[in-house]
């Protein structure tokens, strides 16, 4: 799209951006005056898009203005909506990218330059739903080792290789405790498969990277012969068409990379800068508005039409405000924060609303907790929860990489058109449709035991509730502990000293990040905790069992990038690896003699984790009480040497001179926390991002793909097919023909799913899939999945109303099959509408009510329109599928209020005429004809004139393929 739209209505309010004259945008906050100041955030960015690509016919001038009026016609009118790009992910991707190829062949057919064809705006595709887990080695330690858990033997019997691990050398470092490959002795490279993406592997004990494993390269390798075609396919796309990117298989998932690479806050082309928005087909896409950039999630044709120019079209949302006030306790971490606040926008009934987050507490999260936050929009149902760009937002950017002038530029720009946020501005805040009021304040840390996971402490009563643990029966809390023996002593001699143990002792402290605890400031925050108490003069006694299992090599580097793993290894908690250890019940047995003096006192022994299970005894025979805690909670209660501590009023222990040290002295603030992570986290995983992204890999740099303007297509390829959209694309549209004599390919009653439609999952052997896949020499195991061949027309028409569970009524039990009335045989679909149109016979669907329920998928539209359906006939629709129908070709028709088939007499197995005028109108009533001489009235479901140009067109592909002759 270009973003001067020439002859746009709005040009006037083009303006030089202050300091930079050369950057021009449209400043329409000076448009909406008062109305705009009061707008949501996020219907701003809507307006300024709507503004920008006005042309009186895709957007109109009364679709800006409706959007201007937002506090009046929310929830009531339909508005357009240009994203600045899209984000696909390769097996949504494949269909879109195959039908802009075919559109170049169909161009140049029709006469024209077929070098003109490319997508109106951005688009980035991640290849990154192709891996499967060919070979994998699982092995679990018995006890934390510094060398590792496994043999060479059991490694040997878990590779379905059968390949003996390769050592690595220590590469001449010095204290190194055990060699950092896998052999006799040491850890097994499968062990670190568990890599978070876009990480290197290092050694868990100098830190050094080492090769990457065998399964890793194994399962790469197959990734790539398995689809080398879709993979050249997508390599040709990146050449020839202007405005794709294609991001190669083993860079990372498409949220991720989205979020860290592809985002660009403000758009720039042209010096014309205009907010970064997007739409994707991955269902993590509301990430991104965490850093401020509007986007949601859509399926597969929503994407393509904006690939094409058109809009998403939604109706203007209600958008819930969402006040964070006070300051959250200095004990709440960030995963408390974040589990908090989805709890209560779960409770506040925000499904299908935007969210927006304001208020002085916004500054206090990082922007890792707003894009979780974003992220979780599926947890309670709002379409997007949108954090405005602030300065914590710029200050994350630098980190990420972006140039200072860029940035300079973005501040100026989001502040004259008034999308920057800021505390300490005295504008009014915008006007909300609701309003939900969270205190930080309120959100209180736990822990969860002693027993189960679900019984949740706060850390405040964590003295007072163990205390009743004692007291009560024996069960899912209690321990039935006489009241004359809870305050029983047994003295323990250790490594030459004497200790003391007693009921909430702890003799097991791990910290693991795995879950929801690899966020890394919970991980910083127990290494500069460690770092604090250390340096203040706090030990933890020798007999507690201390570990540190970080999730990834990841975790290793930022801990010790940021100088804090030394400080955890001197307070015990050194790296043991990278796997399931002490949560799962691999956990080294307790010394002898405090094993002795548990068993000697009944004492009710603790132990603290940052794991995910808890249960009685997992941990140790011996220890009953069970905690878990967030990391640095874990060092904490491992520092006090019990549970049976108050932090607020009793000391962790004495330090340096004798001075008593408070919890409150050694936690690390929320502004700590959030420079170190910026610093040591987000900047240096950024920057590998960058690299890897730029540079590619090995396997994608040497793969060879065409650089003709036209793609040659393989006949005997079984997955990438020229489809037949445009086989009969002429210069100039033909007027809508009748629909004469059709028959009814399916009788099909009420909530029909997209799903029960579409081409998903496995391809059962007996469909007609299966049967073209088998002429074409494959096997069964060859088969693969409809998603893997979804850029195959051929295979993704037989799998349309494929679904075992498909009930049509001329079937009368669930089954993928339909009647031939020309016959009278009974077939599967595919092979019903083939040979209607081998006998040149239309035909129609007839349906109940909400037809096409259910998530967007492309296929759902194409599928039905490569079978030859002319029309669907239905009582009523779901909306997004109803436009899709429109946008492919198929006209939706709906029966009259009161009327459908049983009303009307009729039986399906009729013939069905319709006639349509010369000029086609939104809302229109026409008449259709039956073959038993039987005449009602339908409505034509067009409810735009955009809706009758696509179809007048033949569909938005045959319209955009025009717009190139």
């Amino acid at each position: 799209m270009d973003p001067l739209r020439p002859g746009s209505p709005y040009q006037s309010v083009i303006e030089a951006l202050g300091n930079h004259p050369q950057k021009k945008f449209y400043n329409v906050s000076k448009l909406g005056g008062a109305k705009y100041d009061t707008l949501p955030y996020s219907i701003r960015v809507l307006f300024e898009s709507s503004i920008r690509n006005c042309d009186g016919f895709l957007v109109k001038e009364t679709d800006a203005m409706n959007i201007l009026d937002w506090k009046t016609k929310q929830n009531n009118v339909e508005v357009p909506f240009c994203p600045a790009r899209v984000v696909l992910q390769d097996f949504t991707g494949i269909p879109a990218m195959v039908d802009f190829a075919a559109m170049r062949e169909a161009v140049r057919n029709a006469g024209g330059d077929p070098a003109k064809v490319h997508p109106a705006c951005p688009t980035d595709l991640t290849v990154d739903h192709s891996l499967q887990i060919d070979f994998s080695k699982c092995a679990i330690q018995n006890a934390p080792n510094p060398g590792g858990g496994e043999s060479q033997k059991a490694t040997a019997k878990l590779s379905p290789l059968k390949v003996q691990p390769r050592k690595v050398p220590c590469r001449g470092q010095t204290g190194c405790k055990g060699p950092c490959g896998a052999g006799d002795g040491s850890r097994s490279l499968g062990q670190f498969s568990a890599q978070i993406e876009n990480t290197p592997i290092l050694c868990p004990f100098h830190l050094q990277p080492v090769p990457e494993p065998e399964t890793v390269l194994k399962n790469q390798e197959m990734e790539f012969g398995r689809n080398r075609e879709r993979l050249q396919f997508f390599k040709w796309s990146s050449k020839v068409f202007k405005n794709v990117s294609i991001i190669p298989p083993e860079t990372g998932m498409a949220h991720q990379v989205n979020l860290e690479y592809l985002s660009r806050v403000v758009f720039e082309v042209k010096d014309l800068l205009y907010p970064d928005s997007v739409v994707g087909t991955d269902s993590h896409t509301t990430m991104v508005n965490g850093l401020g950039i509007l986007g949601w999630g859509v399926g597969g044709i929503e994407t393509e039409a904006v690939m094409l120019g058109m809009p998403v079209t939604l109706t203007l949302p209600e958008v819930v405000g969402c006040e964070l006030t006070g300051a959250a306790s200095p004990l709440a971490t960030s995963i408390d924060i974040v589990l908090s606040i989805t709890k209560h926008l779960r409770q506040a009934d925000v499904a299908g609303k935007f969210v927006e987050f304001f208020g002085s507490g916004v500054s206090q999260l990082s922007v890792a907790d707003r894009t979780t936050i974003a992220n979780m929009c599926p947890e309670y149902g709002a379409i997007l929860s949108f954090f405005p760009v602030d300065n914590v937002t710029l200050k994350h950017l630098r980190h990420a990489g972006f140039d200072k002038a860029k940035l300079e530029v973005m501040e100026a720009y989001l502040k004259a058109v008034k999308l920057f946020r800021n505390d300490e501005s005295s504008s009014r805040e915008p006007e909300y449709s609701q309003v939900v009021q969270i205190s930080l304040s309120s959100i209180t840390p736990y822990v969860s035991g002693p027993k189960r996971s679900q019984d949740r402490v706060a850390v405040d009563n964590m003295k007072s509730d163990f205390q009743a643990c004692l007291n009560e029966k024996s069960g899912v809390k209690g321990f039935q502990i006489a009241v004359e023996k809870q305050d029983d002593i047994v003295p323990v001699q250790y490594e030459g000293n004497e200790y003391k143990l007693s009921h909430g002792c702890i003799v097991i402290a791990a910290v693991i990040s795995c879950t929801n605890n690899c966020n890394p400031s919970v991980m910083l925050a127990a290494g500069l905790l460690a770092k604090k108490a250390v340096e203040a003069g706090l030990v933890v006694k020798p007999y507690i069992r201390t570990s540190l299992s970080p999730g990834s090599g990841m975790v290793t580097h930022y801990l010790s990038s940021s100088g804090v793993l030394p400080y955890l290894s001197k307070l015990g908690f050194e790296v043991v690896g990278y796997g399931c250890s002490t949560c799962v019940g691999n956990t080294a047995p307790l010394p002898e003699a405090i094993r002795n003096a548990i068993k000697q006192g009944d004492i009710v022994a603790c132990g603290v984790l940052s794991g995910t299970k808890n249960f009685e005894g997992r941990l140790c025979d011996c220890v009953r009480a069970n905690y878990l805690a967030s990391p640095p909670l874990v060092v904490a209660y491992a520092i006090a040497g019990t549970v049976r501590i108050d932090f607020e009023t009793e000391p962790l222990g004495v330090g340096f001179n004798g001075k008593s040290i408070y919890l409150r002295d050694i936690w690390p603030t929320r502004s700590e926390l959030h420079a170190v992570e910026e610093e040591c986290v987000i900047s240096s995983m950024f920057k590998e991002l960058k690299e890897k992204v730029e540079k590619g890999n090995k396997r994608w740099n040497l793969l060879e793909a065409p650089e003709s303007t036209l793609f040659p297509w393989d006949l005997k390829s079984t997955y990438i097919r020229c489809p037949s959209f445009f086989d009969k694309l002429a210069k100039e549209p033909v007027s809508p023909q009748p629909i004469e004599n059709a028959h009814v390919l399916l009788y099909l009653g009420d909530a029909v799913t997209t799903d029960h439609i579409s081409p998903a999952g496995s391809i059962a052997r007996s469909s007609a899939a299966a049967k073209y896949l088998t002429n074409k020499g494959l096997t069964p195991r060859e088969f693969n999945s409809y998603g893997a061949r979804r850029g195959n027309d051929a295979v993704m028409t037989r799998g349309t109303f494929a679904n075992i569970k498909l009930l049509n009524k001329f079937i009368g039990k669930p089954a993928p099959k339909t009647v031939h009335f020309p016959s009278g045989q009974t077939l599967d679909v595919f092979e019903a509408a083939e040979l209607y149109q081998k006998e040149g016979v239309p035909v129609i669907i007839l349906a109940g009510k909400k037809y096409g329920l259910g998530s967007s998928r492309d296929w759902a539209a194409k599928g039905p329109f490569l079978l030859g359906v002319k029309a669907v006939l239905a009582e009523s629709y779901e909306k997004v599928h109803k436009s899709q129908l429109t946008g492919i070709g198929i006209v939706p028709l709906q029966f009259l209020p009161g009327e459908n088939p049983s009303t009307l007499g009729l039986t399906g197995r009729e013939q069905f005429s319709i006639l349509f005028p010369p000029e086609l109108s939104p809302g229109m009533t026409l008449d259709v004809k039956t073959s038993t001489g039987k005449v009602f009235s339908v409505i034509a479901l067009f409810e735009s004139d955009v809706e009758i140009t696509l179809y007048k067109h033949g569909g938005s592909l045959n319209f955009v393929a025009r717009r190139f002759l």
